[in-house]
């Protein structure tokens, strides 16, 4: 029942041990101590009863307050109305961009805005700094562009006249930057496409409401592929996941972004490549315990798949 203490200073890798040495008297006393910038690294590695508690939190107790969550589901409905539609989580504003230590490649003047930004606040990189953005590219740390999610969406088999809902704020550079696949995709649509006059309104100011919406929206999909990781894309690949094995799409940026950069391959060949290094991953969910260090909250199975109507 206290209110939370809040820590802002907690050093990013640290371990368990040095947490208590830290604060375990402050903690005692305050009640509740939120500790900032962890990013949930000391959660990946719980006990797997906390595992499928912190599952419990996430897929049962958290829920949308009712004006969001009735939003949400009527956008839903009218995607829906036509048939199956995709869901694509775009990673292209300018934190996104600044935070990665990528560029877009869009033109010298963007790419001079971001290394500016950059240079002003270089708290805000993420990444690692001693590595070249022509690295960062091929190792898969970067957002991709408008024109790679066109090429990949073409060559894992999504028709002309396929029903895209996309999600995320405003792209650097504003919509022009999307035209790759507005021309490609014609049904191509976000929420201020779905929403009727006035319905966005009483959360337009509030980015955290809005991302909700596109939330839900794209966990309802049939088909949902985010283009760069993020807290977002995670959440919703672990509820597809653990609640029914729906189907979710994960590029496979570190394979496959040298071929996009091959122009002398033709295109029949490349989607027969692209498509091959995506087929696992257009299958069953991977398993939280074939890899370490991964969050059950992306990765639910198995600890926290249920074996009855109790859970």
């Amino acid at each position: 029942m206290s209110r939370p203490v809040e820590e802002k200073h907690t050093p990013l890798h640290v371990s368990p041990q040095w947490i208590r040495a830290r604060y375990l008297k402050r903690m005692k006393r305050e009640g509740v101590l939120l500790l900032r910038g962890l990013d949930s690294r000391l959660s990946k590695d719980l006990p797997s009863d906390l595992q499928k508690l912190r599952c419990k939190v996430a897929f049962h107790a958290l829920r949308f307050a009712p004006p969001i969550r009735e939003l949400g589901n009527k956008l839903t409905e009218r995607m829906r109305s036509k048939g199956p539609y995709l869901a694509l989580h775009l990673r292209m504003e300018k934190d996104v961009w600044v935070r990665t230590g990528c560029l877009p490649g869009l033109s010298a003047e963007y790419d001079e805005i971001i290394h500016n930004e950059r240079k002003r606040r270089p708290e805000l990189l993420t990444s690692r700094s001693n590595m070249t953005y022509h690295d960062r590219k091929l190792a898969g740390l970067c957002p991709l562009t408008a024109l790679e999610v066109t090429r990949l969406l073409k060559a894992l088999g999504v028709p002309k006249d396929g029903r895209i809902f996309w999600a995320g704020g405003s792209p650097l550079g504003g919509s022009k930057v999307l035209s790759p696949l507005m021309t490609e995709f014609p049904h191509f649509y976000n929420k201020e496409d779905l929403a009727l006059a006035g319905e966005l309104e009483p959360f337009a100011k509030k980015a955290s409401i809005m991302a909700a919406i596109d939330y839900i929206v794209s966990e309802n999909s049939d088909v949902f592929m985010a283009s760069h990781g993020g807290n977002m894309g995670h959440a919703i690949q672990g509820y597809r996941a653990y609640s029914g094995h729906k189907k979710t799409i994960t590029p496979n940026k570190r394979q496959m972004l040298s071929h996009f950069l091959n122009t002398s391959l033709q295109e029949d060949e490349f989607n027969r490549i692209i498509l091959a290094l995506h087929r696992d991953s257009m299958g069953q969910p991977e398993i939280r315990t074939s890899k370490a260090g991964r969050d059950v909250t992306k990765f639910p199975i198995p600890e926290c798949m249920r074996n009855d109507t109790s859970f």
